[in-house]
């Protein structure tokens, strides 16, 4: 049990790991309002779903959120980081640390002004059906309920758990062909290796920068939008994730979508082990 929720968590994390290393492997720096858009995918989901739409199907109010956190990355990176790459700005990664501390800052004290201390929290996505496998005998192989998912009678999923891991999955793949197999991910990644050459080819990096921390932002954002069934949201809940998600960049390596999920994967599995031993009252994202 303790294995298989600490993959699911570790899945989680390395998904959102992606998205800080897409930002610094294209634009070069390190994102430290990371933590917000996560923080602020979950607050639109909630808004959107219980506050200004309530009873509207939860996966508008995901959709609404990512897009307002692409938006939202786009907008900043071309007001406030573009100027780094044209020679205006004479320390160019201390004025990148500096303008997104300010919005980390900035997204957090305007979230708290509208929804105060109290925590909010949306509905499930998805419940079960009440179905077992196989129906007669005996052991049960799966077994569902409204909230959760029992494999082998021993290992228990929540539905908030297994949603949110499938669709980072499916996301995942999603962008791994972006990547891969489209121009625009060829040129993210040619502009990543060195950006004079691609702009002889004709690629304009400023347009990949732009679309690197959008991606970046909104990925961090999808991350929270799916956790925020889950769990007690607040305007600081991005702080603990941000963190672990600097530490799996680090460890899989500055710049490397493979090595930012394995990395995820790995501290998932470490926490859950961990957890087994000493519960940690902590827990991520709670």
């Amino acid at each position: 049990s303790q294995f298989v929720n600490g993959l699911i968590i570790g899945i989680i994390y390395g998904f959102m790991a992606l998205g800080l290393s897409l930002i610094f492997s294209i634009l070069g720096v390190v994102s430290f309002a990371h933590g917000e858009f996560y923080m602020i995918g979950g607050m639109l989901v909630y808004f959107i779903t219980e506050v200004w739409l309530p009873g509207v199907n939860p996966l508008i109010g995901v959709l609404g959120a990512c897009l307002v956190a692409f938006l939202l990355g786009a907008v900043f990176e071309r007001l406030m980081l573009t100027p780094m790459y044209h020679g205006k700005i004479d320390r160019p990664i201390e004025y990148g640390i500096l303008v997104t501390f300010g919005l980390a800052f900035t997204l957090q004290y305007f979230v708290q002004a509208l929804v105060g201390a109290n925590p909010v929290k949306a509905q499930r996505f998805l419940e079960f059906p009440r179905w077992r496998f196989p129906a007669e005998a005996d052991p049960i192989w799966i077994k569902t309920s409204r909230g959760s998912m029992t494999l082998f009678e021993q290992v228990t999923i929540s539905s908030p758990r297994f949603t949110a891991a499938i669709t980072c999955i499916l996301v995942l793949l999603a962008l791994l062909f972006l990547m891969h197999r489209t121009w625009t991910g060829k040129a993210l990644r040619a502009v990543s290796q060195d950006r004079e050459a691609a702009a002889i080819t004709g690629i304009n990096p400023n347009t990949m920068n732009m679309l690197a921390f959008a991606l970046g932002g909104m990925i961090a954002a999808l991350a929270g939008a799916l956790l925020v069934q889950a769990f007690s949201w607040l305007p600081q809940v991005g702080a603990i994730p941000a963190m672990r998600s600097f530490v799996i960049v680090v460890l899989g390596g500055l710049g490397s979508l493979p090595g930012a999920f394995i990395g995820g994967i790995m501290v998932g599995l470490v926490e859950a082990a961990g957890t087994g031993c000493v519960p940690d009252a902590q827990k991520a994202a709670s």
